[in-house]
């Protein structure tokens, strides 16, 4: 008599589940397939870390693909019925399928024993009435653990310090609390990666720049960094209606702005975009070694772009002038190609007229002539003087906080009078008091001016300048001395170098106070020596 060809079934929503793990699910399968005389030989459908509740037999990355050759088994074992399906929907598509396919599903374990449902003989209601019964079983099992688990989590939320588990806010890592539990400490590498992007921004690069420049160098992106030190595989299927598996996932501009606008960065708690409070409005804490202060937070925030803004605005430039040269009518001007005599070049134009303005003389200019001009006039200005560092001591300015806990009790506010029975409605009311009792907490708060403190590196301009080819760094050490360019228009037509007199250049005052004109007046006098 010829056996029937089994397909083991090892599914696992949790990997360290030692009461379920593959070794002894296939252990039950195994008996159950040697006593109905089923050869399961190699033929096994293996899906860890995969839930039941939340994914369909047809979605699971092995076992979907097995059913979609049929023609290669004729039974389905399982360890036991949640192990296969936990919905109703579910178990019947299944059912169905087997039905069709004429195929047996077993499960080699459960609360009345082993089940055997045969679908071969399509004439036979009892599998289908048995398997509906014990589908109606498993959701109901599923949702009141998915109540359960909601309830936790919901608890360990209003603990200070207490972390509920899963993927934790970029920045951070688990550690073990000396009373038990969780909370959640810094993990260095992924500090490292932020504070680099912070120091980047501050430098005057934009949100795409740095994200192209941490996909170039395989930075881990939050996701895949989190995959990598629970030593699993990296990438997946990106969400949306239509998902798309990646090998790994990258940096862009929404995943750094919204990660450099999370509290999380200050220690909050943050559920749903949304921080966790306490019942005076506090918010709650969920470690007590926060990547930022406040001070710094609000600092960064200042840095990135403002809501609403264009999404041209993402784009990163490589033009060295970018911020430093402007037109005569105030306008800054921006990088453009142009084909002129057959030939292709780069000009700096005046934007008034894309930005809805009218300029009466607008001026454009050659990119090769303006920035030798602009290397050579810094150079000849500040090359010899050393290059310092400005370091901003924080302050603190409750008002950022102030702003977002009005925005809460605002849209708290908005849904009044929408409680139907008194637990709602006390619930309610205690939110309300809550946030408002926090916003005359922080009204309550002096500000303190930040300071800053300037060091010198040992290092000259020229030397900085002359280091790198980065056009990036190049415009900040610009932008930092203050350097201003206005270029006026032409006044004739198919010049053959950069007409001088149309072009001013200077620096910041403050940053000639502490230097740069004595410098320049001495660079002058080398020049042109006793007059």
């Amino acid at each position: 008599m010829t056996k029937l060809r089994g397909l083991r079934v090892i599914r696992l929503s949790v990997l360290t589940d030692e009461t379920t793990s593959p070794e002894r699910q296939r252990t039950a399968i195994d008996s159950a397939a040697d006593s109905l005389g089923i050869d399961c030989a190699d033929r096994d459908a293996v899906d860890l870390g995969v839930s039941a509740s939340r994914t369909t037999p047809f979605e699971r990355p092995e076992l979907g693909e097995w059913l979609k050759r049929p023609a290669d088994y004729d039974a389905i074992l399982c360890w036991r019925f949640d192990r296969l399906v936990r919905s109703m929907d579910d178990i019947h598509a299944l059912s169905t399928w087997a039905r069709d396919h004429r195929k047996m599903i077993v499960f080699a374990e459960g609360p009345g024993g082993r089940l055997v449902l045969d679908f071969r003989n399509p004439l036979d209601p009892m599998a289908q009435l048995m398997v509906t019964v014990f589908a109606f079983a498993a959701q109901m099992e599923a949702q009141a653990i998915k109540e359960r688990v909601q309830g936790a989590q919901a608890a360990m939320r209003a603990m200070p310090l207490r972390w509920r588990g899963s993927r934790p806010p970029y920045g951070y890592e688990p550690a073990p609390l000396d009373s038990g539990g969780w909370t959640l400490v810094p993990d260095q590498t992924a500090v490292g990666v932020l504070e680099r992007v912070i120091r980047d921004l501050q430098g005057g690069k934009t949100l795409a720049a740095i994200a192209i420049e941490l996909n170039s160098e395989a930075i881990p992106s939050p996701r895949d960094h989190w995959a990598i030190k629970k030593g699993r595989e990296t990438g997946g299927k990106t969400g949306g209606k239509v998902g798309i598996t990646r090998d790994r996932f990258g940096w862009g501009f929404d995943v750094l702005k919204r990660l450099l606008k999370s509290e999380t960065l200050i220690g909050w708690k943050v559920s749903n975009g949304v921080p966790v409070r306490n019942s005076e409005g506090a918010p709650i804490m969920c470690t007590d070694d926060p990547i930022l202060t406040r001070a710094e937070f609000d600092a960064v925030q200042l840095l990135l772009p403002a809501p609403g803004s264009p999404r041209s605005q993402r784009r990163d430039t490589k033009a060295l002038l970018l911020g430093v040269i402007h037109c005569t009518c105030g306008a800054p001007m921006y990088l453009n190609s142009q084909h002129r005599n057959g030939n292709w070049s780069a000009r700096y134009k005046c934007a008034a007229m894309a930005r809805g303005r009218h300029c009466d003389a607008p001026s454009h200019v050659r990119a090769d002539w303006i920035e030798e001009y602009v290397e050579e006039a810094f150079l000849r200005m500040v090359g010899g003087l050393m290059v310092t560092v400005a370091q901003v001591i924080p302050g603190y300015d409750p008002q950022p906080e102030i702003d977002a806990t009005a925005a809460e009790y605002e849209q708290h506010m908005s849904s009044e009078g929408t409680q139907t029975n008194p637990v709602t409605l006390s619930l309610w009311n205690k939110r309300r008091d809550a946030l408002d009792a926090r916003i005359t907490e922080l009204l309550s708060r002096e500000r303190v001016e930040p300071r800053t403190e300037v060091t010198k590196t040992g290092r000259l301009y020229a030397d900085e300048w002359r280091a790198t080819d980065d056009t990036a760094a190049r415009r900040a050490m610009l932008l930092e001395t203050g350097a201003h360019l206005v270029v006026a228009k032409a006044t004739g037509f198919r010049d053959k170098a950069l007409d001088t007199s149309r072009v001013t250049f200077e620096l910041a005052e403050p940053f000639f106070a502490d230097g740069a004109a004595d410098h320049l007046a001495m660079a002058a006098e080398l020049e042109y020596g006793d007059v």
